[in-house]
């Protein structure tokens, strides 16, 4: 088809043109290429002999992907059931098609291969599991700018499932108790508890808490200010379209835990026999002038105590309202002796006061009282 003579434009198509300069240089001009466009082109010059030139057009085509012939931007499948996910392009050079996750996770193929990029126009997936739900890009290259993608979203659809970490949990009356389960499920499940029979819904008494990170969920009820009436079985419930399940769990009561005291405190009559102990600068009151004894040291060291009883020294006797302090040593094991009794204890620091209290006599213990000859 000839295009041009001289400077006259013969074809029809208004995208060629031709211009020419002093130089004896003739140039065609092609406005907005086509495909249609690519070929070859003959400059001729009608001279005796003729002579000629011979160039050949090409036309390059970016890629683009055709969404009639792929699979949609969104696809469900059940899991353990295999799918076929198609992505095709157009474009010239002929366009390679490769996938990739959008979570830059790894991309199972033949059950057992994981690659993190997949070439071809077809990925094929063998029994899908929920681990494969997510986003993936279908991404078309021949070289030519730009390169184009399609986000196409997997759902892998799956009944419920429950799994409770602590089925017994107990606390004491007037306390707060939380309480929890996780559930994975897709489509998204109704997550709720139910006690006695009756759904457990938000107030002051109930506090619930819901997070959720794509088919993973985690539910957790507090229970406030427990009375009798709020102990029993709790049922966390996960329901969707494919089905229901469910797990249990027991509140109970446990007694509510006592403060350790540094003192047990007796009041009785007064004896005039009776030892007493104390520590941490606490107060023993006697009826009489006690003696206060301290262990004896040997070339090991500080002997230790034993149920017959070791070799102590006498330290002297204390004057009624009279203060005693040994601190040297600690830990330290001393014994108050009233008459031919005495016991003993391990104590990290002592300081003793005697004074008389004829109504009374208060006994100050800190550790091993079980030993104590009084007690």
């Amino acid at each position: 088809m000839i295009l041009t003579i001289h400077r006259h434009v013969i074809s029809r198509i208004p995208r060629y043109s031709v211009t020419y300069d002093n130089s004896n240089t003739w140039l065609l001009h092609v406005s907005q290429a086509q495909q249609d466009d690519r070929g070859y082109y003959m400059c001729q010059v009608n001279t005796n002999p003729m002579i000629s030139q011979v160039g050949y057009l090409q036309v390059v085509v970016p890629p683009n992907i055709l969404d009639i012939e792929s699979t949609p931007s969104s696809v469900a499948v059940r899991e353990n059931q295999n799918i076929n996910m198609t992505c095709r392009a157009d474009g010239f050079p002929t366009p390679k098609i490769i996938w990739r996750r959008e979570d830059g996770q790894s991309i199972t193929v033949e059950r057992k291969k994981k690659v993190m990029v997949y070439d071809g126009e077809v990925l094929h997936l063998t029994k899908v599991s929920r681990n494969e739900m997510g986003a993936y890009l279908c991404i078309a290259t021949n070289g030519v700018p730009p390169s184009v993608s399609k986000r196409i979203i997997l759902d892998v659809e799956f009944s419920p499932m429950i799994w409770v970490p602590n089925q017994l949990v107990g606390a004491p009356l007037s306390t707060d108790v939380t309480i929890d389960c996780h559930t994975e499920a897709h489509p998204r499940a109704i997550i709720y508890w139910v006690y006695n029979s009756v759904m457990v819904l938000p107030s002051k008494k109930y506090i619930i808490d819901y997070n959720e990170n794509s088919y993973r969920a985690h539910m957790k009820l507090t229970i406030k200010g427990l009375s009798m009436g709020d102990f029993g079985n709790y049922r966390c419930i996960s329901k969707n379209s494919l089905g229901e399940t469910e797990g249990s769990i027991r509140v109970y009561e446990i007694p509510l835990p006592s403060t350790p005291s540094k003192q047990i405190t007796h009041v009785m009559e007064p004896k005039e026999t009776s030892p007493a102990m104390v520590s941490r600068n606490e107060t023993i009151k006697v009826a009489s002038q006690p003696e206060v004894l301290f262990p004896m040291k040997n070339d090991e060291g500080y002997a230790q105590r034993s149920p017959n009883g070791i070799p102590f020294e006498r330290k002297g006797s204390l004057a009624i309202g009279q203060s005693f302090s040994y601190t040297d040593m600690p830990p330290k094991e001393f014994g108050v002796s009233n008459d031919a009794r005495s016991s003993f204890g391990v104590f990290s620091l002592l300081s003793l006061t005697t004074s008389v209290v004829p109504s009374t006599l208060l006994v100050l213990c800190h550790q091993r009282c079980e030993s104590w000859l009084f007690l």
